[in-house]
């Protein structure tokens, strides 16, 4: 806990303050990430594999967008920085740890912003949460790195807290907006998602069964694994949670 506390006190005043309702859980995420490093270390390697390869076939490496930073455990951040020549982080909350190790990368920029399009989508408009790309310059790769689902799960919390809208209406409108947003990149992109999650008890019975991309169907997976992010005895010594993860470069256009 004590570590946690430096975490959270040592981001705060870093953090814009439209975000720092979101520290917490960034930090939550973090020691879990610590306890489950064993749990999830094939994971992290799939995805960072996944854009060294991404990577390998690109002729133009000038600029480096990656959405959903978050932990830089499932980034090749040193990799992307020595392969480019500007690397940008963009997510909610970048904790201190992580800024620490993105200063010593003299190449890499961090950016506060809010990924989701929620807001836009409540007030009748078109969202567009990735429309800000079209301004980066010598643009050439976009990486989408465990995101996706997290814009259903934090949007349905909003509209659960706020009483604001339908989470069934609205959104598979946000996780379509996102998947358009990178269809229409004019670079490379690597998506990496979860698809769904599983809770299964020792026995391997399946308890719950949940599609976290709400009815849209994902793009052709060129790679496929499995993710425990809560092994047994992390939430409970009776049940695990599992998620099916893919990687994917062939991205089309969605319509809900």
């Amino acid at each position: 806990m004590i570590l946690e506390a430096l975490q959270y006190i040592a981001t705060l005043p870093v953090t814009p303050a439209p975000f720092r309702p979101y520290i917490r859980s960034s930090v939550n995420l973090w020691a879990r990430a610590g306890r489950c490093a064993k749990d999830w270390a094939a994971h992290e390697a799939q995805c960072q594999n996944f854009v060294r390869k991404t990577v390998s076939g690109m002729r133009e490496r000038r600029t480096a967008v990656v959405l959903g930073s978050g932990l830089l455990r499932d980034v090749p951040v040193e990799f992307l920085s020595k392969a480019f020549d500007t690397v940008v982080l963009v997510d909610l909350v970048h904790l201190a740890s992580v800024r620490l190790r993105a200063r010593r990368l003299r190449n890499v920029r961090l950016i506060s912003r809010d990924l989701s399009g929620f807001d836009d989508v409540l007030a009748g408009r078109k969202p567009e949460p990735l429309g800000f790309l079209r301004q980066v310059p010598y643009l050439d790769l976009v990486v989408s790195a465990n995101i996706l689902s997290q814009i259903g799960v934090g949007a349905t919390r909003r509209l659960e807290a706020e009483e604001s809208g339908d989470a069934a209406e609205v959104v598979p409108k946000l996780i379509a907006a996102h998947l358009n947003g990178l269809a229409a990149l004019p670079c490379t992109v690597a998506l990496l998602t979860d698809t769904r999650y599983r809770v299964s008890d020792r026995s391997g019975a399946v308890l719950e069964d949940t599609d976290l991309l709400h009815g849209i169907t994902p793009p052709p997976a060129a790679q496929s694994w499995s993710w425990p992010v809560a092994p047994f005895g992390e939430e409970s010594r009776d049940y695990q949670v599992v998620h099916d993860v893919i990687a994917a470069s062939a991205l089309s256009r969605f319509s809900v």
